[in-house]
C-alpha cells in the first residue's frame, strides 16, 4: 500500500513492537523449521536470502514493519498492526470486519492486501514485493496476540499494571513481559532456542494433534480477508478468557509477574507457535501458486496494481475506539 492512500493525519509516537522481537523472531524461526523446501526457496528469492545467517531470512525481518512505521516513508502502515474489536470483554469477544476494522486498514485488511501484492510480481518492482513479504511475516505473527485484535483500552496500552515490580501496561505485559520472563532473555539465541522448542511440540508433542486446527481448508489465499478474520477471532478470545477474565479491575494496578504470569504463559506460547505454524503454510501456498504462474503452460497478463480500499468496509463516521487510536497516531503507544 502506498502512503498516499492513506490520508489521515498520524501523530508521531514511539512505536511498539507487537509480541516484542523475540516473539516475532521466534514466529519466523518456526515458520523457517516448518515451511516446505519449495517455499523456502520461494522466500528467499524474494527477499534475496542466500546462505544461512544466523539471525535466519524469516526471522531476521520479523521485526522490520515495526521499525518501518516509525518512519516517514512507513507511517502509513501503522493501522496495520491490529483490529480494534469493539467487543464488551470479559462479557463478550467477538471481532466483526465491517464494525472493527476501521477506514484507515487493519491487521485483517493488510494480510490480504499484501497477499495479492506479493504475488504481483510482474506488475510491482522488485522492492515492493520483497516489502509485502516482510509485511506478511509480521502481521501474521501480529494477529495471534489477543490484545492487537481488541479495542479496550487501546488494545490494553492503557491498563496500568506491574511487572516485576516495574510500572507497565498490559498490552506491553503480553507483548514482552511475559514471553522474556519465560525465555529468561530477548536475542536472537534465545529466539532460535525456543522456536526449535515449539517446533518439536508441534511436530511430535503437545500441539501436534491440534496443530492442524490452526490452519484448516478455510485458510486460503484465495480468500485472505476470511482467512485472517479466523485468525482475528481465535485470537481475541482470549481476551475474555485469559487477558481479563474478571475485567479490568482485576488487573489494573496490580503485580502480574506471580499467579497471573503462571496462569496466562501456556496461551502466550501456544499463540507464538501458531503464528509460526501459520506462516510456514501461507508462505507455502504462495509458493504453490506462484509455482503455477510461472508454468510453461500458464500465459499471465499484466496485473493492476491492487487497490487497498477494495479490502476496505464502507466509509463510516469513526467510533470513540477508532478516534482514540487516532488521538495517538494509529499507533500501541507504550515502550520496550
Amino acid at each position: 500500500m502506498r502512503a498516499s492512500i492513506i490520508t489521515t493525519a498520524f501523530i508521531a509516537i514511539e512505536g511498539a513492537h507487537a509480541w516484542g522481537s523475540l516473539g516475532h523472531t521466534t514466529i519466523g524461526y518456526i515458520a523457517e523449521n516448518l515451511i516446505d523446501k519449495k517455499g523456502e526457496a520461494w522466500a528467499r528469492d524474494i527477499l534475496n536470502a542466500t546462505g544461512n545467517s544466523s539471525a535466519g531470512y524469516l526471522a531476521g525481518v520479523a521485526t522490520w514493519a515495526d521499525s518501518y512505521r516509525s518512519t516517514a516513508e512507513g507511517k502509513f502502515s501503522a493501522p496495520y498492526h491490529f483490529i480494534d474489536a469493539e467487543d464488551d470483554p470479559p462479557t463478550t469477544c467477538d471481532v466483526d470486519y465491517e464494525r472493527d476494522c476501521g477506514a484507515a486498514g487493519c491487521v485483517v485488511s493488510a494480510i490480504a492486501n499484501y497477499t495479492q501484492r506479493v504475488q504481483q510480481t510482474q506488475a510491482l518492482s522488485a522492492q515492493q514485493v520483497n516489502y509485502a513479504l516482510r509485511f506478511l511475516i509480521h502481521f501474521i505473527g501480529d494477529i495471534t496476540q489477543p490484545l492487537h485484535d481488541e479495542a479496550l483500552a487501546l488494545g490494553g496500552n492503557t491498563i496500568p499494571v506491574k511487572f516485576n515490580n516495574k510500572t507497565t501496561n498490559l498490552h506491553a505485559t503480553w507483548d514482552t513481559s511475559i514471553p522474556e520472563k519465560f525465555v529468561g532473555g530477548y536475542s536472537l539465541a534465545d529466539a532460535k532456542e525456543w522456536a526449535a522448542n515449539l517446533t518439536m511440540e508441534i511436530q511430535k508433542g503437545k500441539y501436534k494433534k491440534q496443530a492442524k486446527s490452526w490452519f484448516t481448508k478455510d485458510s486460503t489465499i484465495s480468500d485472505p480477508v476470511a482467512s485472517a478474520m479466523i485468525w482475528a477471532r481465535d485470537g481475541n478470545a482470549y481476551v475474555c478468557s485469559e487477558v481479563i477474565p474478571d475485567g479490568v479491575p482485576a488487573v489494573q494496578g496490580m503485580e502480574l509477574s506471580g499467579t497471573y504470569y503462571a496462569d496466562t504463559i501456556d496461551t502466550v506460547e501456544m499463540q507464538i507457535a501458531k503464528g509460526g505454524y501459520r506462516l510456514a503454510n501461507w508462505l507455502d501456498q504462495l509458493a504453490a501458486a506462484s509455482k503455477k504462474v510461472h508454468s510453461k503452460n500458464f500465459v499471465r497478463a499484466a496485473a493492476p496494481e491492487f487497490d487497498v480500499d477494495a479490502l476496505l468496509p464502507a466509509p463510516r463516521e469513526l467510533s470513540r475506539a477508532k478516534l482514540a487510536r487516532q488521538a495517538v497516531g494509529w499507533d500501541c503507544g507504550h515502550k520496550h
